[in-house]
C-alpha cells in the first residue's frame, strides 16, 4: 500500500484504509468477534485510516475500534467519523452547533479520545451544504479541539462540488467504483486543486464488484442489501451503488472477463479507483481477517493498462450510466 497526506491535515494514511461498517451493523451477521478480528487484521496489514460513523450499530462500530486500538497501543491510525444521521427526523434544520457537539461528544465517549481526527457531516440533506452557520458551527468546535478537522460525505457530485466551496473542509467521502464513474468528470480535479482528500466508499458496490453475489444469494432481514433494495431505509445509491440487481450481474458478468489471471475481482474493483491520483484512500468493509487482508492485498497488483480502464468506462457507459449517471 502507498502512503499519502491527507488533504491540509497532518495525517499520513495507507491508499488501502478500513470501512467499519460491517463491524457495526447492517449486514447481516457480524459478530463483535468477527469484528475485532476483521480490523485486526487490517491493522496488521498495515492500514493506517479507519473510517466509522456514530449510527453504525448505534455506537457499536466506534466502540469496537476504540477497545482494538487500546488493546494494541503504539502509534494509532487515523481515525474519521460521522455525525447527523441521529437525528430523528433527519433534516437540515437538525443541523444545529448544539446537535453536532452532542454528537461529536458522544464519539468522543466511544472512541476514548479528546479529539476526533475527522468529523464528517453524514450525508446531510442538501439543504444543509447551504447554510454557511453550520460550517461555522464546525470551525468553533475545531477551534475548541473537539474535532481537529471536518469534511463531508456526500451522496451526489453537485453536493460535494459545493461542500468543498467552504475553505474549512479538508475532506470529502464519495461513492466511487466501476459502477459510479461520475466524480472523475468534474469532482476530482477541482478537489486536487483545492488540496481536498478524497475517501471512496462503496468501492464494491455492496459486494457486486466481487463478483460473489448471483441472482440465488440470499440476505439476511437486517442486511441493507435486503431492507434497503429500493431506498426505504436511506439512500437507494449506498445499495449496489444504485445499479438495478440485474443489470449489475449483467454488468459484472462482462468485468469478469477484464480481470488479471490468478486476481480476484475485488482486488481488480479495488485496483481500478486506485488508479484516479485524485483518491487519497478507498474504503473497503471486511467481514473477518480473510477479507481484510485481501482487501490490503489489491494495492500489490500491477496498475491496469489503458485499454483495461477504456473497456471499463465503455461498460459503465452501455450498462451502468443510464441507471446513475445523472441521479448522483
Amino acid at each position: 500500500m502507498k502512503h499519502h497526506a491527507f488533504g491540509r491535515l497532518p495525517f499520513t494514511v495507507t491508499n488501502i484504509g478500513f470501512g467499519a461498517w460491517q463491524i457495526g451493523g447492517s449486514w447481516g451477521d457480524v459478530s463483535e468477534a468477527d469484528g475485532r478480528t476483521a480490523l485486526n487484521a487490517a491493522l496488521d496489514a498495515g492500514m493506517t485510516f479507519i473510517d466509522t460513523a456514530d449510527v453504525y450499530g448505534d455506537g457499536r462500530s466506534e466502540k469496537i475500534i476504540a477497545d482494538v486500538l487500546k488493546a494494541r497501543g503504539g502509534e494509532r491510525p487515523m481515525v474519521a467519523t460521522k455525525v447527523g444521521r441521529r437525528l430523528n427526523p433527519h433534516v437540515a434544520d437538525g443541523y444545529t452547533k448544539a446537535n453536532l457537539q452532542g454528537f461529536i461528544d458522544r464519539s468522543l465517549k466511544n472512541l476514548q479520545v479528546e479529539s476526533l481526527d475527522l468529523v464528517q457531516l453524514h450525508c446531510p440533506p442538501t439543504e444543509v451544504l447551504y447554510r454557511p452557520e453550520v460550517f461555522a458551527g464546525l470551525e468553533e468546535l475545531q477551534k475548541a479541539g473537539k474535532i481537529k478537522g471536518y469534511g463531508v460525505s456526500v451522496e451526489k457530485v453537485e453536493e460535494a462540488l459545493k461542500a468543498i466551496e467552504y475553505p474549512g473542509v479538508v475532506g470529502i467521502q464519495i461513492i466511487y467504483n466501476i459502477f459510479r464513474q461520475r466524480p472523475d468528470h468534474l469532482f476530482f480535479s477541482e478537489a486536487r486543486r483545492k488540496n481536498v482528500a478524497i475517501i471512496a466508499r462503496v468501492p464494491l458496490a455492496s459486494g457486486l464488484l466481487s463478483g460473489k453475489i448471483t441472482r440465488d444469494t440470499t440476505f439476511a432481514s437486517d442486511d441493507h442489501r435486503n431492507f434497503n433494495r429500493n431506498g426505504e431505509a436511506f439512500d437507494v445509491g449506498e445499495t449496489f451503488a444504485g445499479v438495478p440487481f440485474e443489470v449489475g450481474l449483467q454488468a459484472v458478468e462482462e468485468v469478469r472477463k477484464l480481470v488479471p489471471a490468478g486476481a480476484s475481482m475485488a482486488a481488480f474493483a479495488l485496483r481500478w479507483i486506485l488508479m484516479a491520483d485524485a483518491v487519497t484512500v478507498v474504503i473497503p468493509g471486511a467481514r473477518n481477517a480473510e477479507q481484510a487482508k485481501a482487501n490490503a492485498a489489491a494495492a500489490d497488483l500491477a496498475p491496469l493498462s489503458v485499454d483495461v480502464m477504456a473497456a471499463t468506462r465503455e461498460i459503465y457507459e452501455r450498462l451502468i450510466a443510464p441507471h446513475v449517471h445523472q441521479r448522483w
